[in-house]
């Protein structure tokens, strides 16, 4: 008898155990308030996602993930069912997008608003409405990772055909053109050096004849500016101009006239020594007996007529 009483309070104890645990595990898993029912369909991958996985509101919980199947409605797309708090403002310009917790890969359901819209995403009669799902940031590195691979792919393809013999000898025969030009550099840098500094001193040169030419410049302006200065060299001489040209009137009007009458007296007395050479030369007897005398003219005394004129 004592043994079935043993194993009567040990059997009794083993359900009072198990009930209080399922209690524990139903209060645990209880959603606290009025619970709205959700859609989200995908046709991407949900790996990671598992029921009663949490449902977060831009990092706020908000509720589970119900169930995960797929759509009757649309083969092959993922249905996953949230239940989800009353409160949480669910509009129709939510999205859901998977998120991952740290490095576990756990994957929870995260919600966003992009604010296009205030209108709250009510259910209807019949299904429940559906929350569009956007690719979440591990969907996004995956397809951005998928064509870095085909980039790169790409990219070693080009450079194996860089690498083909013929475009390896095209580039060895410019890297000897390249080590030819570049053993030209030394001298042609020396010959521009020297042109270098034969220009520094054809610079030098006509700096110097510049501060010549302004010096030259300098010393001809300030002589015209002498030149130019009451009583200068040009008032100076166009007084002597004006002192010329007085002495050129006077002349004009007093001294010419003299001039002209002793030219004329002058004139008179050479016509006299002319006629008087002329009568020395006709008769030289006159030089010691006087001139010839004058015969009489026609009504003066001794006046004889001609014989031819009878």
């Amino acid at each position: 008898m004592e043994n079935k009483a043993h194993a009567l309070a040990a059997g009794t104890f083993v359900l009072l155990v198990t009930a209080l645990l399922v209690a524990l595990a139903v209060w645990l898993t209880r959603q606290a308030g009025e619970v709205r029912s959700y859609e989200v369909s995908t046709r991407d991958a949900v790996t990671g996602l598992q029921s009663q996985a949490s449902v977060r509101f831009r990092g706020v919980k908000v509720g589970k993930v119900a169930d995960i199947g797929f759509d009757p409605l649309s083969p092959g797309l993922v249905l996953v069912r949230l239940e989800l708090d009353a409160s949480a403002p669910i509009t129709r310009s939510t999205y859901a997008s998977l998120g991952y917790q740290g490095l576990t890969g756990i994957a929870f359901v995260q919600l966003d608003d992009s604010g296009e819209s205030r209108e709250p995403l009510a259910a209807a009669s019949g299904p429940a409405p559906r929350i569009p799902m956007r690719p979440g940031l591990m969907d996004q590195w995956s397809r951005q990772g998928e064509r870095l691979l085909g980039q790169l792919e790409e990219t070693t393809r080009r450079v194996n055909q860089l690498l083909a013999p013929e475009n390896q000898q095209a580039l060895r025969k410019s890297i000897d053109a390249l080590r030819e030009a570049a053993a030209a550099v030394p001298p042609a840098m020396q010959e521009a050096r020297v042109s270098f500094q034969a220009m520094r001193e054809s610079a030098n040169s006509v700096s110097a004849s510049a501060e010549q030419v302004r010096k030259t410049a300098d010393h001809y302006a300030g002589l015209a500016q002498r030149l130019q200065q009451p009583g200068g060299t040009l008032d100076q001489l166009q007084q002597g101009v004006g002192a010329l040209a007085s002495t050129g009137q006077t002349l004009q009007q007093s001294s010419l006239p003299r001039l002209n009458r002793a030219l004329d007296d002058a004139g008179r007395s050479v016509r006299q020594v002319g006629r008087a050479a002329t009568t020395l030369d006709d008769n030289p007897q006159a030089l010691i007996y006087g001139p010839a005398l004058a015969l009489p003219g026609p009504g003066e005394p001794g006046f004889v007529v001609p014989r031819g004129a009878r």
